[in-house]
Parts: C-alpha cells; structure tokens; sequence
C-alpha cells in the first residue's frame, strides 16, 4: 500500500529534516522524493528576484544552535529538536544576561509541555523555543546576573535560492487538475509532511493509470512565497489550463474530515470535493475562504483567480498540537492518512472523467456558415438553435456536461448529443 509505503518514508527520511521556506532542507526533502519519482523536476529561483509584490528572500541554513549556561551546561540544543531554533534566525555568538535571554526565549503556558513553532522569515531576529515547564525551571533556577552563552551557527546568503519540486503526469487533453502542497516546515508530522506523503501516494496511483484523459500538475513547494514564485512564472499556462485543483495539508489524522472551499465557493473544485465526500458517504466540514491560511490564498488572489480549493483532515489551526512539537507521528496515523487520500483520489478521477467543454471561438460563433443555423427559421428550428446558443454560453471551461444541463433546463441526454455535435464542428475544444 502507497500509503504506508510512504508514512515510513516520511517518518524515518523527512521529519528530521530542519526545513525552512529556502535552503538545504529543502533540498534534501525533494531528494527523497525524487529518489521514489525520478521524473519530478527540481527549480530554483534566486533571491532577490522580483516575484509579484514580493522578493524571494535569502537563502537560509543552519548547523547548530545551543545555550549554555555558567555552569557550562548545554541547556537549549537545536540538535536535539528542531522547534528549538526560530526558523530563519540570524547568526549569533555572544554572552546575554538573563533578562535578555528571556526576551528571546518563547514557549506556550497554555500548552506546558510543548515547543511552539515560531518563525522570523522577513525581519532579521534570533530566539529559541522551549517547552513551558523548561523556561519556568530556567527562571526558577538562575538568578538575574547569570550568563548565557548564545551560539546559532546559521546563514542568511542573498545570493541563494528558493528551491520547488514539480512533477508533471500528461494526460489526453491540455485541461490540467493542480494538486499543491506545500515543504517548508520542520519536524512536523500533520501540519508538514501530511501533505507530501498524499501527493506521493497519489501521484504512484496515477502513474499507473494509462491514458489520463487530462493532466495532473504536483508541485511541492514551500508555502506562500513558493507558491508566489512559481505563480509568477507559469500563471499564463495555469490559467489558460487548469480547470480544477487543491491544495493538501493536513491530511494525517484520524479526528474529522473538512474542505475549505475557493473565493465564491462554486468552481468545479469545491462541487466535486462536495460530491467525492457523498460519493465516499463521509461527513465533512466545509470552511469559508475567509478562513484561509495556506496556498490556497495565493492561488485565489485577484489576477490570479485559479480554482483552487483545500483539502484537510482537520484544518491546521483548528487542532491543538498545530504548530508545536506535539504535531509528531503519534497524531498521524496510516488510516488517518488514508482517509485523506481516498478523497482527494476520488475527487480528482471524478475530474478525470468529467467532459468540461470549452468554446474554441472568441465572442459568439457565426453558426450560418458552420451550417448550424437552419436556411429556413421556424418555430421549431429556433428552439434547436437556441440550445445551440446556450449550451456555448455555459461551455467556458468551468462547467461539466452535467451542469450545463442543469443551466439550460435540458434533459442530460440531449446536452451530450449537442456537445458532440459542436465538438465535430469545431465549435468547442
């Protein structure tokens, strides 16, 4: 099974990989893939490029990072947890006072015995996480004018890269379904590598399957400014394209089943999400764009406006190991990961099967000269011309046969009848 295979890989390859949203552990994170699909293709873009209104930023990586204390012990080590270190922290070698740790030092009294996962991306800034009951054992144990050595072994390179994966599966048609998630946090299990281990598994599914009647596009990439910089080099292609697709995270646990839908909430994505649940017979929860927080932000945005949903077990900051070290393999189970990847998969050859017609003509069609207009006008050959005339109204790529006939108050039947009358003329591609 797919899914185990690739729950093991994570879980032994990819989770003590320190990511970040640039760097080696990226890199080393699409190595791992690669190593299992030979065909992902691997980019990079250079920072400080222009990307939209953003700057992909430098490039980071990390050795080491550790506190000591007078007594020279190593009280805080990277090594041991990546959440210790705030993701993109400047590089540091110097002794602080107690106060001045602290100002640097994070954890969450609410939930004492976890690491939060705190970042610093775009404001240079250094600092360590801790479980609660570590940092009030430091407070009870030093005194205000102790010493401690801070040592983060890290690197903010303006000449990097960002680095994306993507991986291409080429069906009958150029109509493409887009399937996103995202590599760019550390060692979490749901919130990270959840996403990645279904498109994995969905992407062995799909390899095996012959003669896809459209193209599956996965991209592995790191959230937000990824998904900024590839938008900004292949937009033109994904919008002229992709009829459909979503965005994975949080796929891993075994709790509920929920979808966020996009912008408007009425693109094929969010109706055939809807009908793979029903399909599946498994109950769900449906989020509001309003309560978005990943990918699928930017794929939504205005200009862009591809019809991207988001596919979750439960939504990420809707559980409450989200964003902590208690987001590990204990929470992420093999049947919870099925789950997930049984309804993206159904969702997605839903779409596979689905004809989506498309009108190949700008404006509307001169049906005289395609013989589609009858030379003598009656009551009845109206009609049939009006049928004509609607169908190509609603033929815009976005809806299937199904729909339209719903649209045009025609019986399903006589939509396809229609539909390959005008594909025969090349009225529609």
């Amino acid at each position: 099974m797919s899914v185990k295979k690739f729950h093991n890989l994570a879980k032994k390859n990819l989770f003590p990989i320190c990511r970040s949203i640039t760097g080696n552990g990226v890199r080393k994170t699409l190595y791992q893939i690669k190593k299992n699909f030979p065909k992902l293709k691997i980019y990079e873009k250079a920072s400080q490029t222009k990307v939209f209104d953003w700057k992909v930023p430098p490039e980071w990586n990390i050795k080491n990072a550790f506190v000591i204390d007078k007594y020279g012990n190593k009280i805080i080590d990277f090594k041991l947890n990546n959440l210790h270190i705030i993701n993109y922290s400047i590089p540091i070698n110097k002794y602080v006072v107690k106060k001045e740790f602290f100002k640097h030092l994070y954890s969450l009294p609410n939930q004492p015995e976890a690491i939060p996962y705190i970042t610093s991306y775009y404001q240079k800034y250094w600092g360590f996480c801790v479980t609660h009951k570590q940092k009030l054992s430091f407070d009870k144990k030093y005194e205000p004018n102790d010493k401690f050595k801070i040592v983060i072994n890290s690197n903010l390179n303006t000449k990097g890269n960002l680095t994306f994966g993507e991986l291409i599966l080429r069906g009958k048609t150029k109509q493409e379904i887009l399937i996103s998630t995202y590599i760019c946090h550390p060692s979490m299990a749901n919130n990270e590598l959840s996403g990645p281990i279904v498109s994995m598994s969905l992407i062995n599914y799909f390899l095996k399957k012959k003669n896809l009647k459209k193209t599956i596009r996965f991209l592995f990439i790191p959230e937000t400014i990824g998904s900024i910089s590839y938008l900004s080099t292949n937009l033109d292609h994904l919008k002229k394209n992709v009829i459909a697709g979503f965005n994975l995270s949080c796929l891993g646990d075994d709790r509920t089943h929920s979808f966020m839908t996009t912008k408007y909430g009425d693109t094929l994505s969010d109706k055939v999400i809807i009908k793979a649940y029903k399909k599946l017979k498994i109950k769900y929860k449906k989020f509001s764009f309003l309560d978005r927080g990943s990918d699928e932000r930017q794929y939504n945005s205005p200009g862009i406006d591809l019809p991207i949903a988001s596919i979750f077990r439960t939504k990420y900051g809707e559980y409450p190991e989200y964003h902590t070290s208690l987001d590990n393999f204990d929470l992420v189970s093999i049947k919870g990961l099925t789950g997930g990847f049984n309804v993206t998969r159904t969702a997605i050859n839903l779409l596979l099967d689905m004809v989506i017609p498309k009108t190949s003509i700008l404006c509307e069609p001169h049906m005289s000269k395609r013989k589609l207009y009858p030379s003598l006008s009656t009551k009845n050959t109206n009609k049939m011309v009006r049928n004509y005339m609607n169908f190509i109204q609603y033929a815009d790529g976005k809806n299937d046969l199904d729909q339209i006939s719903q649209f045009i108050n025609l019986k399903l039947k006589e939509v396809k009848k229609i539909y390959k009358l005008l594909k025969r003329k090349k009225v529609i591609e």
